[in-house]
């Protein structure tokens, strides 16, 4: 078996899809010429890349190593890092190979469809995207008004106001914010969102060292659970928080956002991305186990902030964190909403008109306003979102960032079946069919044994 590496191979013309986009179809797209203008530079997609990464998922990973321990811990943590972002490079490569040839794809659904040659995929690419985008939205409603409730109940301990009050305040100044019109006019919210994700992490790493040290530290335990059964359906759910982390979902919309040529851009945006990742989640995962051990909740500032006896902490200093995990959230629902709007937009706006035209403007308000007064209801009806996410991420992130951009990469630039990269692709293509199916009866198996806990409009978020 040969060990050439073919990334920079490309199709010969005749071999190309026969499906072409070509950019006079694209300028009469709403959606494109709106929601997805490619204006922006290789940083710019960092920040977006960074944002639907990593966001406040990341205080889960102690608990994602309270089902693996140490060793497999950094073994899953370091392969799903590795293996996304390889996936994400070589998905960069495939769109940038179909804009040389003429066939600039700006959407995931319209990439997949083209390269395998299927209709079906269209449908099941937009299905799987709509899924995790709107439980992403709504996931980030829920927990941003859970933060307010936090931070409320600290102040008014025995206040009247409820969990889906502060679900309805944070839907308001949602419904505001969602009219910024265009992907690329988040860069600025992005970036801020980028030195907001780095600030709460080590507020919660130094939180937790200052917990470890004090003389009110936890007892700590790393023991897995006594059941083999047990140990290994907790080890499959951690394994499946941990890819659902390192999902996004969303790259070629991201790098539609590029202005054209993108050669090289993408990448860039990665190493952007990835180096924030690298400081965030290993600080994290480590410094929250390490304190915790198998005690550690599946949001460690809870961890911090127990329901009995005092905080592990300064008051202030998790206080601060909050609001830094509170205001990351809403940039996280704007970049997750893009590919609604964008629907929205190829549908109701006329592209021959002006975007702020009163034409285009009155539907874009009304919609986007629509779409986040239903995320807000759900997020307050079902305060145990987390569990359906969890279901929602295994049949979701791991077809979208871990088998399609490798069927993509192979299907169009066709590596020797004799070549590492192809079995390298068609290994990671298997191996995570078999980590997304386990992961998905992990995570509905913890769906059913918590579903005892489950109420509509409760108060309390199911842990």
């Amino acid at each position: 078996m040969t060990t050439t590496i073919h990334l920079q191979q490309p199709l010969l013309p005749s071999e190309a899809p026969s499906l072409p986009e070509n950019e006079s179809i694209r300028q009469q797209d709403a959606g494109a010429a709106f929601v997805l203008e490619s204006k922006g530079e290789w940083y710019h997609a960092g920040f977006h890349l960074t944002t639907a990464i990593v966001g406040p998922t990341i205080l889960t990973l102690p608990y994602a190593f309270r089902g693996l321990g140490w060793g497999l811990g950094f073994f899953s943590l370091t392969v799903m890092g590795v293996v996304t972002f390889y996936s994400y490079y070589l998905m960069s490569l495939v769109l940038e190979h179909c804009e040389k040839a003429g066939r600039r794809h700006i959407r995931f659904r319209e990439l997949a469809s083209d390269v395998l040659g299927s209709g079906w995929m269209y449908y099941f690419v937009i299905f799987v995207q709509t899924a995790i985008n709107t439980g992403i939205s709504i996931g980030a409603i829920l927990l941003a008004g859970e933060c307010l409730q936090i931070m409320y109940s600290s102040i008014s301990p025995d206040g009247p106001l409820h969990l889906w009050e502060f679900i309805a305040m944070v839907t308001v100044v949602m419904m505001v914010l969602s009219q910024l019109p265009t992907f690329h006019s988040l860069r600025h919210v992005n970036l801020a969102s980028l030195f907001l994700s780095l600030a709460y992490t080590f507020i919660v790493v130094g939180a937790c060292l200052h917990a470890g040290l004090s003389k009110n530290a936890p007892p700590r335990d790393y023991s897995l659970e006594s059941s083999k059964f047990s140990m290994v359906m907790s080890a499959f759910t951690s394994i499946s928080i941990i890819a659902a982390i390192f999902g996004n979902g969303i790259l070629p919309e991201i790098q539609a956002t590029l202005s054209p040529p993108v050669t090289g851009k993408m990448f860039k945006g990665l190493i952007m991305c990835y180096s924030v990742i690298f400081a965030t989640f290993y600080s994290a995962a480590v410094s929250g186990y390490y304190v915790f051990g198998n005690k550690a909740s599946s949001n460690i500032l809870k961890s911090l902030l127990p329901d009995e006896g005092p905080a592990l902490a300064p008051t202030w200093l998790l206080g601060l964190g909050v609001v830094f995990v509170l205001l990351q959230l809403f940039a996280i629902g704007l970049v997750y909403s893009q590919v609604a709007y964008e629907i929205m937009e190829t549908k109701s706006a006329d592209v021959n008109q002006g975007m702020f035209s009163r034409r285009n403007l009155i539907p874009r308000i009304i919609l986007r306003s629509l779409y986040m007064i239903f995320c807000g209801f759900f997020a307050a009806m079902l305060p145990f979102f987390g569990d359906i996410n969890g279901v929602v991420g295994a049949l979701g992130f791991i077809p979208l960032d871990f088998i399609l951009p490798m069927l993509l990469y192979n299907m169009t630039y066709k590596p020797s079946r004799s070549s590492f990269t192809y079995w390298i692709n068609v290994i990671i293509m298997v191996v995570f069919t078999g980590v997304g199916l386990l992961g998905s009866f992990s995570s509905i198996r913890k769906l059913v044994l918590d579903a005892s806990k489950f109420k509509l409009f409760s108060d309390d978020v199911v842990d």
